[in-house]
């Protein structure tokens, strides 16, 4: 029987369109708000559009920033997506310097601050929005077992994590330069694209994330 999936809401603007893509690859959905609703979830999902102070700030006044940390740390499945991915790291740059769950070394900036001149002059638009390519470099729970590669997911931001350690690293993606597009431990996955807009093959990555946890 498959689990009932709990995702968080903190005021994500996307939340209930991740929740009817779950719910389209066959799993029960839950929303919760509490603390006691977090320490229960078998799998938590985090989803989230916005600002990375904003998402913070939620977490915080919702006090679930360190049951959040303890489900990840305690190896419990975790998928989080844009904001959910984001807030994984150290500190964000976004409308001034913010500080993030911390699960993994790194910042989050904007294109601008990483992009050379040279960059630059090539004209690209941020936000970086609509369809680009995954460059695998790591999988080692199987979601892209099934899917051949290269593919390309939706994405829709502008600012993104440039480095961090190398073994979560799961998907790169170029936009002037590369930036990490998805992480992955034994127990974790979350990304910076969108699966829910990323149409039949978006629900393909989001089947096989929640059915390998």
């Amino acid at each position: 029987m498959n689990k009932t999936v709990t995702i968080l809401d903190y005021g994500s603007s996307n939340l209930r369109s991740v929740a009817k893509a779950i719910e389209t690859v066959g799993f029960t959905v839950k929303t919760v708000r509490s603390r006691a609703e977090i320490v229960a979830a078998d799998v938590l999902v985090l989803p989230g559009q916005g600002a990375f102070q904003q998402a913070m700030a939620e977490l915080q006044g919702l006090d679930v920033i360190d049951v959040i940390r303890a489900h990840i740390q305690n190896g419990k499945p975790y998928l989080g997506i844009c904001l959910g991915f984001q807030i994984l790291f150290e500190s964000s740059s976004e409308n001034g310097d913010h500080a993030g769950l911390g699960v993994f070394k790194g910042k989050v900036q904007h294109f601008d601050e990483v992009w050379s001149p040279e960059v630059k002059a090539k004209g690209l638009k941020v936000p970086h929005m609509g369809w680009n390519q995954l460059q695998m470099k790591r999988d080692p729970i199987g979601v892209f077992v099934d899917v051949e590669m290269p593919i390309s997911t939706y994405f829709v931001h502008s600012y993104a994590v440039f480095d961090t350690e190398h073994q979560v690293v799961s998907t790169t993606t170029e936009y002037g330069v590369p930036f990490v597009s998805s992480v992955q431990t034994a127990s974790l996955f979350a990304s910076q694209f969108h699966p829910e807009k990323s149409g039949t093959l978006g629900l393909k990555i989001l089947s096989s994330v929640l059915h390998q946890f």
